[in-house]
């Protein structure tokens, strides 16, 4: 496989704790919506659609709920169950088989979820009470869907946080036993973490609340959780300073978001992944701003830093070779791409993704996307 210049630095080994990675194109969590229902458990399918991506120098598996109550949408896997971690074990023998690594993803989305998933209907939990603007992807789990406003939240009661803290750990305990190689702590996009970082939601009047070393507890709190579950080394962080469903905020994220890099820097964590503005998460923020803003955290991490957000490989490249990344996390051109290093490495030309197979199905939009043998095979044939 000859190499393009433009993109070789993401061709270099990466160091990671005690992984060494063999390239920096990383796979991003792209959640999918094909998880068994009620079992919210994996399946062959999933299998194959892993597999086929291991290439990647690490993959970061689609969001997975970490309870019932950390679920918000539709189809989508958990990993707090014999059953589920059974179902993962499957997934992660492929992709070791095929030669790859893969850290879970764990999700607790808070507000950004409806009832219907909720043990017993209850409402959805958050930092305080908010109703999240947009609506919440039920599917068919209410004959009214698949899309529906999103109900309000409640506030987590200060004496719920341990239990919340113990789901993040006795998930963390159920990847290691699904064979996972790691684990990557979803504090990003709005979701239950990030509700906490957030001045906009958080209006708590407890030590969860009020100062920026209040707002940051729980996420230290719960990264502390894990280290005692899983070597640090084998724990990773998702941080987005804008950006995400429900239409939440932060009034100073270069402030809270570049103290959360600072915080988490001293932990001895695999690498600190980090969003920056995108047309899928965060329309119309300045990306000049959001790529200093990045900068910034990766400075004060001082760690393996992970950037993603609509990068193409040559930009992604660029900020590998500048030093102000290390590796980059590519999303829907991995989607559709499932030999994207080989790609990458040619310089395309590249499948484009279907929309309409992002969430829910079957094969179809998820397996079948050609590789660049097939496609070179099918025109010389």
């Amino acid at each position: 496989m000859s190499t393009d210049e433009a993109v070789s630095p993401l061709f270099r080994e990466l160091k990671m704790g005690d992984l060494t990675l063999p390239n920096r194109i990383v796979m991003a969590p792209l959640t999918r919506a094909r998880s068994t229902y009620p079992g919210h458990e994996q399946t062959p399918l999933h299998a194959l659609y892993y597999a086929q991506r291991a290439g990647a120098g690490l993959i970061i598996s689609e969001a997975t709920q970490i309870s019932q109550e950390g679920q918000g949408y539709a189809w989508t896997p958990g990993i707090f169950t014999d059953e589920q971690v059974e179902s993962w074990k499957v997934v992660n023998d492929a992709v070791h088989n095929a030669g790859g690594r893969i850290f879970c993803q764990l999700w607790h989305v808070g507000a950004i979820s409806h009832s219907v998933f909720q043990p017993d209907g209850g409402q959805p939990v958050s930092s305080s009470v908010w109703t999240p603007e947009g609506q919440a992807f039920v599917g068919s789990y209410l004959d009214e869907g698949p899309m529906v406003p999103h109900p309000a939240a409640r506030a987590l009661e200060l004496e719920e946080i341990p239990r919340l803290i113990e789901d993040y750990r006795h998930a963390a305990r159920c990847a290691k036993r699904a064979g996972f190689d790691g684990v990557e702590l979803h504090a990003a996009n709005g979701y239950l973490i990030d509700q906490f970082l957030r001045s906009s939601v958080n209006k708590r009047e407890d030590q969860y609340g009020g100062s920026l070393e209040n707002r940051l507890r729980l996420l230290l709190e719960v990264i502390d959780a894990l280290c005692e579950e899983l070597p640090a080394e084998r724990i990773g962080v998702r941080l987005s300073p804008v950006g995400g469903p429900g239409k939440s905020y932060d009034d100073n994220p270069e402030t809270t978001y570049v103290a959360a890099a600072e915080a988490i820097s001293d932990k001895g964590l695999a690498y600190l992944h980090a969003i920056r503005p995108n047309g899928h998460t965060s329309k119309g923020a300045d990306m000049e701003q959001g790529n200093a803003l990045s900068k910034a955290m990766r400075k004060a991490f001082g760690g393996v830093f992970i950037i993603n957000g609509e990068l193409s490989p040559e930009e992604g490249a660029k900020w590998v070779a500048d030093g102000d990344a290390d590796a980059v996390a590519f999303g829907r051109l991995y989607l559709a791409n499932p030999d994207l290093p080989e790609r990458i490495a040619d310089g395309g030309p590249y499948n484009e993704a279907d929309g309409a197979t992002f969430y829910g199905g079957s094969a179809e939009g998820y397996v079948d996307y050609p590789t660049l043998q097939k496609t070179q095979t099918a025109l010389s044939g």
